[in-house]
């Protein structure tokens, strides 16, 4: 590889890895599993660095080597779900307290929740709500059709308001916010 894309590269990395490793974690769900498929996907990224014709497309690469990497790894028979430790039971302290406990437990909920879905539900889910992508998007990054995204989102979704009922919020894209 030349000088050049190697200072390239290595400014794709210090720009883009807080935002790849987001999108790792929320697709794995764990702190350490997203570090080391953020390593993993930043190194065929870069074994492919030379081959990508701009290098404006370099972050959509990488995050779909992120998705499809987690996907094969969900495959595998010596993968396996870690445990999540319990939060304790919130008790009074003071104005605003139960709010904030309950939206802890609300949002460490919907994390259990996430995992306990199956890779491509989980990826589509993660990265439809959580990451902000269009349908469009969250397909390139998933290798599969719209309608396959769809599919999977929805089965998600389905799973997650069946499981948890009104406590299900995910931060759902309001194009109502935009301001000129």
């Amino acid at each position: 590889m030349a000088v050049r894309d190697e200072e390239e590269f290595h400014d794709f990395v210090a720009a883009r890895s807080a935002s790849l490793f987001r999108t790792a974690l929320l697709v794995v769900g764990d702190h350490q599993l997203a570090q080391d498929l953020l390593q993993e996907s930043l190194v065929r990224t870069y074994v492919a660095w030379p081959r990508l014709r701009e290098v404006r497309n370099a972050e959509a690469y990488a995050r779909r080597v992120v998705v499809t990497t987690s996907i094969s790894w969900r495959r595998r028979r010596s993968f396996h779900e870690r445990p999540v430790e319990v939060l304790p039971e919130a008790t009074a302290g003071g104005p605003g307290w139960p709010d904030l406990a309950d939206a802890v437990a609300c949002r460490t909920d919907l994390w259990t929740q996430l995992q306990a879905l199956p890779p491509q539900q989980r990826a589509a889910v993660a990265l439809r709500y959580c990451e902000d992508l269009s349908e469009a998007q969250t397909s390139e990054l998933m290798g599969c059709s719209v309608g396959s995204v769809k599919k999977h989102a929805s089965l998600g979704l389905a799973k997650l308001r069946d499981r948890m009922g009104a406590r299900l919020t995910l931060p759902v894209p309001d194009d109502s916010a935009v301001t000129s």
